[in-house]
């Protein structure tokens, strides 16, 4: 579950920022000015911030250059400011991406899970292309699942789901950033579409699909695919 910061000082922003994100599965934590931005960046390691620009003590700007001396994390600026240099500078200081208000929350959501990828995918090991767990394989580059030796066949959107869930085994995953990552980010069908499909991966790769040692029901949030440790000395 990646951890947010949003960082603004207004209450009505970030009371409705920490309800929507939490409701995406996203563990948030709040600061209402720069220095316990900078407190919260160093104490609760968040996966990203989301800052305002001008906040009282020390301004979103500094806030972020700060950070940037020591400390990776994307940060996407909040400004009620139109103006072209406010970008420039605001990506100058480290930002990663630029977001001016008003703004959606699905349009915030968008970009936080679009940062979240790009650092996911910048640090994500070239052996991961082979993933074993278990006693199933699924190799990305060969497109192709084996189950002990056995291939099975996926439609290319079980296989995508199911790169999705074994490239983050043990992690519970929540069924709108499954949908997201596997069927689009504007993609507005049925969202039991989803079950349907862990439905079918079910009963081909479970030795039974009505007590599934692999795919497991998160309940009320997703689904998680079960850890490779979660397989050692088991039949």
């Amino acid at each position: 579950m990646a951890h947010i910061l949003v960082v603004d000082d207004e209450p009505l922003i970030t009371e409705s920022l920490h309800y929507s994100l939490r409701r995406e599965g996203f563990e948030v934590s709040v600061a209402h000015d720069g220095e316990d931005a900078l407190r919260l960046a160093e104490s609760a390691h968040p996966d990203l911030v989301v800052l305002d620009v001008i906040m009282p003590k020390i301004d979103g700007m500094q806030v972020c250059r700060k950070l940037r001396a020591t400390n990776a994390v994307p940060v996407i600026m909040l400004t009620a400011r139109g103006e072209e240099i406010d970008r420039i500078t605001g990506l100058e200081m480290g930002a990663d991406d630029y977001l001016p208000k008003p703004f959606s929350f699905r349009e915030l959501l968008a970009r936080i899970r679009a940062n979240l990828r790009r650092v996911e995918m910048d640090h994500r090991p070239v052996e991961t292309l082979i993933v074993r767990i278990g006693s199933l394989t699924l190799d990305h580059a060969a497109h192709r699942l084996l189950k002990n030796e056995t291939e099975i066949t996926l439609s290319a959107r079980e296989f995508d789901l199911l790169k999705a869930l074994m490239s983050r085994a043990g992690q519970a995953i929540p069924r709108s950033e499954l949908l997201n990552l596997v069927w689009g980010e504007n993609w507005f069908g049925d969202t039991r579409t989803l079950d349907v499909h862990i439905r079918w991966l079910r009963l081909k790769i479970e030795d039974d699909p009505a007590d599934p040692r692999y795919i497991q029901t998160v309940r009320g949030m997703g689904y998680r695919f079960a850890g490779p440790e979660e397989f050692e000395n088991r039949p």
